[in-house]
C-alpha cells in the first residue's frame, strides 16, 4: 500500500517519478509546484520561502514598488514595512508568533464528547442496565452479616472470631 506522500505525488504530477520531475525534459523551475502558501516551507523555521507568497502584485503594490527603487527617506513607516514584507511572505514574524485561538475549539470538542458520554452512560443504566440485584442492598448485607455471626463462621481467625457473644458487640 502507498504512504499518503507517494498518493499525492502520484495523483499531482500524474504518475510521473522523481527521475522524470529531475530529468532535463522537466518543466522549468517553479511549474507544477504546489503554492508556497500551501508547501511546508512557509513556516517559523523556515522564514524564507524558495518563491514569494504573491507573484501577481496589484495595481497598490506595483505603485509601491516603484516608490521603493527612489529613496527610502521619503517612504513612511508603513510604506516601509509594505515595501519589506510586499507579497513576500504571508505572514509577519508577530503574526507567527501570535497564539491561536484553536484551543477553544479542541476543549470545547472534548467537553461535549466528555458531556455526549457522561449522557450516554446515564441513558444506559437507566435503560438498558436491569436492576440492580437485591443481594447488593444495604439490608440484604446487614441480614447476611448477622446470619454468618449467628452460624459462627470461622472462628478461629475469621469473621467470628471479631465478635463477642456474650456484650453482642464487635471486639475491641
Amino acid at each position: 500500500m502507498l504512504s499518503r506522500a507517494a498518493w499525492s505525488l502520484m495523483l499531482r504530477k500524474g504518475g510521473r517519478g522523481r527521475r522524470e520531475m529531475h530529468s532535463p525534459e522537466a518543466p522549468a523551475r517553479g511549474e507544477g509546484k504546489m503554492p508556497p502558501y500551501a508547501n511546508w516551507y512557509a513556516q517559523r523555521s523556515y522564514p524564507m520561502p524558495e518563491e514569494p507568497f504573491c507573484t501577481e502584485l496589484s495595481a497598490e503594490q506595483q505603485a509601491l514598488k516603484e516608490k521603493e527603487k527612489g529613496s527610502w527617506t521619503q517612504l513612511s513607516h508603513a510604506e516601509k514595512v509594505a515595501c519589506r514584507c510586499q507579497g513576500g511572505y504571508h505572514q509577519t514574524f508577530a503574526e507567527m508568533n501570535r497564539r491561536s485561538n484553536e484551543w477553544k475549539t479542541v476543549m470545547g470538542c472534548v467537553f461535549f464528547f466528555c458531556g455526549f458520554t457522561a449522557l450516554l452512560i446515564w441513558w444506559q443504566r437507566v435503560y438498558v442496565y436491569p436492576p440492580k440485584p437485591i443481594t447488593l442492598t444495604d439490608e440484604w448485607k446487614a441480614q447476611q452479616l448477622q446470619r454468618m455471626l449467628d452460624m459462627k463462621v470461622n472462628p478461629v481467625h475469621g469473621l467470628a472470631s471479631h465478635w463477642d457473644y456474650e456484650k453482642k458487640e464487635w471486639k475491641k
